[in-house]
């Protein structure tokens, strides 16, 4: 949300930040909308007054006898009683165009973000690390996850495309990537850990900006709550109201939560990879800080993000990204890129965004400077530390062998009981429950096809052509005296 002060007094440099960013100019159309407003407000509160005062009178002609001031006093009443709708009304109208019109509006960029349409413009800034030297062919995670337990057609037919079923040791390395990032970034980066809901209300996600504009990108509850697109939407609205005391340090936030978004502007965009999925998780990062400090808390949040990366020995690369790719909340965003070898491409792994006072007016969170009565609104911001599935990614491609095997980083091997190396792996059940599910089935048949009535649950009656059961089991050779195999990855 924008400060109205500042756009009355300065409408010009207003409508030349939003032109930065691609927005038309809107500075006269809003003065217009707060002035009507501002004038509706006032004719109510006369209005108000004004009937207060009349009715008080009444009471002290009627007290005096006198009864014609008394009639002419309440005939006024009425006639303010009759007007008010009117003014109430607009003030109302206005004030909601004003909000609607505000509410759309991006943030306005900091003075050093560059210039530029898209992603094209943004600005490297500093790399770290060196690529890996491969003997051979680096291959996509898409390529040797289905071997080592990245099961995309399993999520696909559980949920539909943009899920992905993890098994096995690769489902224990994506929670192993969870644990080490909490812990280093609330052991060692002092973020303090969070277990918040999920599901949160239109208040929440308007606050921290996510509605209007993100509404279509976002899954809704038939009870209208919202999934979050990411915990930054709970963790920053926990201090929506409230005034802030003791604000010296900056209060830092991080939560491992599962994330929901979906994709609504990404058709065809990454279908066959753990990149762009309808569900993920990723450890975010929340700062909550006065105004003077948020420079130099983006730059130390950035840093947490990069030491993750660090310490699993990635190479990445930092990019400030220009007006055109800038998020519409942020005032200053630093994109880290992680290099994948399969892909031959850098890929975002986390963003860090300073919104300045964006997101507190939205969802009115402030704080009381040292020595001051008057309040003054907070800075909010947020970073990823890191996207759990994008990391898990980067690990797969970065440290994978020529035999489609993946070497587990030395960071993670405290966090896998003595795994380092994922290898390719089978899918087996006990051969006890696959006995039971065939003598269930063959009795229910027995029962269908002896049965005076058409169908028994669900099961047609025998016939020339019939199969025992509708749906085959997709495996019934045994792979060993304790387990039968279903199906092996490809």
């Amino acid at each position: 949300m924008h400060d109205i002060a500042y756009i009355r007094s300065n409408p010009q440099e207003f409508d030349a930040a939003l032109a930065r960013r691609g927005a038309e100019p809107v500075a006269d159309r809003i003065i217009a909308l707060d002035a009507q407003k501002r004038e509706a407000t006032t004719k109510v509160q006369q209005a108000q007054s004004r009937r207060n005062e009349a009715s008080k009178a009444i009471g002290q002609a009627m007290g005096q006898g006198d009864k014609e001031r008394a009639e002419a006093l309440k005939a006024e009443v009425a006639e303010i009683k009759a007007s008010m709708p009117e003014w109430e009304e607009a003030e109302t109208a206005a004030g909601a165009e004003l909000q609607g019109l505000l509410a759309i509006l991006p943030n306005l960029p900091a003075e050093d973000v560059p210039e530029g349409a898209d992603e094209a413009d943004n600005v490297e800034l500093h790399s770290w690390g060196t690529k890996r030297d491969f003997a051979f062919a680096p291959k996509e995670h898409a390529d040797i996850g289905p071997a080592l337990g990245m099961d995309f057609e399993t999520g696909t037919k559980l949920s539909g495309a943009r899920f992905t079923f993890l098994r096995g040791d690769i489902a224990r390395l994506h929670r192993a990537l969870a644990q080490f990032m909490l812990d280093k970034q609330t052991r060692e980066n002092g973020y303090t850990e969070c277990n918040p809901p999920v599901l949160v209300g239109d208040e929440a996600m308007y606050g921290t900006d996510k509605l209007p504009k993100f509404a279509e990108d976002s899954f809704r509850t038939t009870d209208d709550r919202w999934l979050v697109p990411t915990s930054e939407v709970p963790l920053t609205y926990s201090v929506a109201g409230d005034i802030l005391t003791g604000l010296a340090l900056p209060i830092r936030l991080t939560a491992h939560t599962l994330c929901f978004r979906s994709e609504a502007g990404s058709a065809g965009r990454d279908t066959r990879r753990f990149i762009r999925q309808h569900q993920f998780e990723k450890v975010e990062m929340v700062s909550i800080c006065r105004p003077e400090d948020s420079e130099a808390e983006h730059e130390r949040m950035t840093r947490c993000a990069e030491g993750i990366l660090e310490a699993l020995n990635l190479p990445y690369r930092r990019m400030l990204l220009c007006t055109g790719d800038m998020g519409f909340g942020a005032k200053k965003t630093f994109d880290l890129e992680v290099w994948l070898p399969g892909q031959g491409a850098w890929r975002e792994i986390s963003s860090c965004s300073n919104t300045g006072d964006f997101q507190a007016r939205r969802m009115n969170a402030r704080y009381r400077p040292e020595g001051e009565k008057k309040t003054a609104f907070v800075h909010t911001l947020n970073g990823s530390g890191l996207a759990v599935g994008r990391t898990l990614v980067a690990v797969m491609e970065n440290y994978q062998n020529a035999d489609g095997s993946v070497t587990v980083p030395d960071a993670l091997t405290p966090y896998m009981g003595g795994v380092d190396r994922l290898e390719a792996v089978s899918r087996c059940v006990s051969s006890l429950p696959m006995m039971m599910a065939f003598t269930l089935l063959a009795s229910r048949f027995w029962k269908a096809s002896h049965a005076s009535s058409a169908t028994i649950s669900g099961f047609a009656p025998r016939t020339k052509n019939s199969r025992v059961w509708d749906t085959p089991l997709r495996s019934r050779a045994p792979c060993g005296s304790a387990s039968t195999t279903i199906a092996a990855f490809p």
